[in-house]
């Protein structure tokens, strides 16, 4: 399992190089930074790769925060459970209606977790993957549209879709995080899958060591 998340947050990283090369393409074109926590609110997946990932950076915290973490975490796990009941441990959405969860309330303002004070993130280094790419365009270098949404508060006078500078290899990008995605799943369950969802707050409650020494039919 380490092995599997270093090659991922090496993944990872290439997508911050990708960021930071945008911005200096773009310049002032980006309003995303470092402390901008606009979009860290709400409800949105993240996959198993990126909860075992948080979990490295939330051991990392200091025993105040984390018992602040989770004491956070708890609380709106609990909320969607009201919601979701059968929403129980190992917590993945997949095994929801879809159409439960497909669509998260745009007007859900609930902060983060994991949200620190000046509004930067407590486990910056271990965020997952959509935060990363949040805010920009995903447009592969072969022209196809991964997802041509942007934030509002980038690009407000030109359009990012006709900068090629701004492309990336993300068909290979997601082709190699499902890949990490699968052996991560064999390793846990004892069969590859590529849709492995929960949330934030409730990625920080699962007991990865539980899944290992789980009966892999009742996961």
């Amino acid at each position: 399992m380490r092995a599997i998340l270093a090659a991922y947050q090496g993944l990872l990283g290439e997508i911050d190089q990708w960021f930071a090369g945008c911005i200096q393409v773009a310049g002032e074109q980006i309003a995303c930074r470092a402390g901008c926590s606009e979009c860290c609110r709400g409800l949105f997946e993240i996959s198993l790769l990126d909860a075992a990932l948080l979990q490295q950076g939330f051991l990392s915290l200091t025993a105040a925060s984390r018992d602040l973490v989770r004491m956070k975490a708890r609380a709106r796990t609990a909320q969607l459970q009201q919601q979701w009941p059968e929403f129980q441990h190992p917590y993945i959405l997949n095994r929801l209606p879809h159409n439960d969860w497909e669509e998260m309330p745009e007007d859900d303002l609930t902060p983060c977790p994991l949200l620190g004070g000046a509004g930067r993130c407590l486990v910056y280094a271990q965020r997952p993957m959509t935060c990363r790419l949040h805010g920009l365009p995903h447009m592969d270098i072969s022209g196809e549209s991964f997802s041509d949404a942007f934030c509002t508060l980038n690009f407000t006078d030109s359009d990012p879709l006709k900068i090629a500078a701004l492309r990336h290899p993300f068909a290979q990008t997601f082709a190699r995080e499902f890949d990490l995605l699968a052996d991560l799943a064999e390793k846990l369950l004892g069969r590859r899958q590529l849709e492995l969802d929960t949330f934030i707050a409730s990625a920080l409650l699962i007991d990865f060591s539980a899944l290992q020494s789980k009966d892999k039919e009742q996961i």
